[in-house]
């Protein structure tokens, strides 16, 4: 069958295009090219304006390093070992440049082990790293701290400015000490009830001003002041 005009410029075509591609690979691969050399290294985060100093150090190399020396998991270790990291995702672009994409911990309170003060983010991660100083606006926690702290954190707010620290007990409940050194017992269930209704209590008799050291908040049908 005889073939036309286009068909054979059309082939011709496909031929250099494909001798060009494989010639730019085996250039690359041996060392050879600009796309053979790593000449930046890209960082995205999810969250919003996060501070990406300490990932940008761990993920740093080289300028002009052989893109396929670049040992990405390696790389991605490095990166997922710096606080507040929660995941990380490393590629290598056609470019030959490196493309970094991580997903930090959102810290929505604070944890302090009686002297530093870590980030403490909604699923419990006490986030490795510290600072001397306290967060005045922040929830602070203590001790053992469960996988969930979102509804806790949001109810501890609502007193903040009588708050000391937050305790989890026994694995199962709360107890809430306040700044002038009362500790409120809170029950297993509905722990952020308790909180609310500590509060109405507070408004309407100066309960946390009292000369008190335990409120026993577990019984749903009173409450119990010693």
């Amino acid at each position: 069958m005889k073939r036309s005009i286009w068909f054979w410029l059309c082939f011709g075509a496909s031929i250099i295009l494909a001798t060009y591609f494989a010639t730019r690979i085996i250039m690359t691969v041996l060392g050879h090219g600009s796309a053979a050399r790593v000449h930046s290294i890209s960082i995205s985060a999810t969250s919003r304006t996060p501070d990406l100093t300490s990932v940008a150090a761990a993920a740093a190399i080289a300028p002009g390093t052989h893109t396929y020396s670049v040992d990405l998991d390696a790389q991605a270790a490095r990166i997922a070992a710096t606080p507040g990291v929660r995941d990380v995702a490393v590629r290598r672009l056609p470019n030959g440049n490196i493309a970094v994409k991580v997903k930090m911990y959102q810290a929505v309170a604070q944890w302090t082990d009686g002297e530093a003060f870590f980030p403490l983010s909604a699923d419990g991660t006490i986030v490795r790293r510290p600072t001397d100083t306290r967060n005045a606006a922040s929830v602070l926690f203590r001790g053992p701290v469960p996988d969930d702290i979102t509804e806790i954190t949001k109810a501890a707010h609502t007193i903040i400015n009588r708050l000391d620290y937050m305790e989890w007990v026994e694995g199962r409940r709360w107890n809430m000490h306040t700044a002038d050194g009362i500790t409120v017992l809170l029950p297993e269930n509905g722990a952020a009830a308790a909180i609310a209704a500590l509060r109405v209590l507070d408004e309407k008799h100066d309960l946390l001003s009292r000369d008190i050291r335990i409120i026993d908040m577990r019984d749903d049908a009173r409450v119990l002041v010693k």
